[in-house]
């Protein structure tokens, strides 16, 4: 088969890695920023705050999350619109986009956990289920996980009792990755129609997302495999694909330039592309931990503050991390 369509059965499968919730940590899933602190989704709920400010109507829209895992960052920014102003609760309405029972059974719980049934969230299976006036839609570590086809030297990867073979590529993968300024390495499937999705059912958007990834592609491999904690390249020869494949997640660098092409097309406005650092504080971070240094023991202030350092802090990881806002 077609390595898209083995990814797909790796990560999307009746017994595919993301078909059950999966824990973060040691013996779970990839940290990410939302599991490293509360503060990543309080500036994101700052940033649609002042979007708000802006344009009075979108106090009654939409906060839609895709991909909510637990649901940490959505309650994160439900708790932080709750602080600015108490009344976005009652006019705002909130949605989670997801297709797994077990995980919305896990993120209904946690929700509960933090706010009883004062809010409540509707679930969708896709984004192409979303029919709204506006939404602001938040993402974060989506677009690495798209199946993707892979491709060197004319050739494109099939794979076959989890082995990997290549073959000659077919012609319209070819031209498709030239669009898109690729030669070499990982072709995702699935943006334009992800993009088309949000655009014909959200009349206006804002959708901001983050993912690690450039806007120019290098034309080489990325993809890995995440296993016991520790990060494989697809093509190392300790790693055995047939212990790997729907049992350890599997990713890659986002291509953003191929991602802003899709919403471009669909009729989306780039608003900004940069670093989760500089976005997040464009945002207020900074303002917010400013905040709670007053509301707080010095203590709990340090121990915070040390967690936003790895959001913010200007290492090579850091800056390959980036934030795409698109409006329509």
């Amino acid at each position: 088969m077609r390595f898209s369509d083995y990814m797909n059965e790796w990560l999307y499968a009746e017994q595919g890695y993301y078909k059950d919730f999966k824990a973060i940590g040691k013996e779970g899933d990839f940290y990410t920023a939302v599991s490293t602190s509360s503060f990543f989704g309080a500036s994101i709920a700052n940033h649609f705050y002042k979007l708000m400010q802006e344009e009075s109507f979108k106090r009654d829209g939409w906060l839609i999350e895709v991909g909510a895992h637990k649901g940490y960052l959505i309650c994160d920014m439900i708790q932080w619109l709750y602080t600015l102003d108490a009344s976005l609760v009652k006019t705002l309405k909130f949605g989670i986009v997801e297709r797994q029972p077990k995980v919305r059974e896990e993120q209904l719980r946690y929700i509960e956990e933090r706010f009883g049934s004062d809010i409540t969230i509707t679930h969708f299976n896709d984004i192409d289920e979303v029919n709204v006036d506006y939404a602001f839609v938040v993402a974060n570590e989506i677009f690495d996980a798209f199946p993707c086809n892979l491709i060197k030297d004319g050739e494109e990867a099939f794979v076959a009792d989890n082995v990997v073979e290549w073959r000659e590529a077919d012609k319209e993968l070819l031209e498709f990755a030239s669009k898109h300024r690729q030669v070499k390495g990982e072709v995702a499937v699935g943006y334009e129609e992800f993009a088309s999705d949000m655009a014909r059912g959200i009349k206006r958007c804002d959708f901001v997302s983050f993912d690690y990834g450039e806007r120019f592609v290098r034309n080489d491999f990325s993809i890995r495999v995440y296993q016991k904690h520790e990060t494989f390249p697809l093509f190392d020869e300790e790693l055995k694909l047939s212990e790997a494949f729907q049992n350890s997640d599997i990713t890659y660098d986002v291509n953003f330039g191929h991602v802003i092409d899709a919403f471009n097309e669909a009729g989306f406005t780039l608003d900004k592309y940069e670093t989760q650092a500089r976005a997040l504080v464009r945002f207020g971070l900074i303002d917010i931990l400013e905040q709670f240094a007053k509301q707080t023991t010095q203590e709990r202030y340090l121990r915070e503050a040390d967690k936003i350092k790895t959001l913010i802090a200007p290492t090579i990881m850091g800056d390959k991390f980036k934030m795409v806002h698109f409006r329509k």
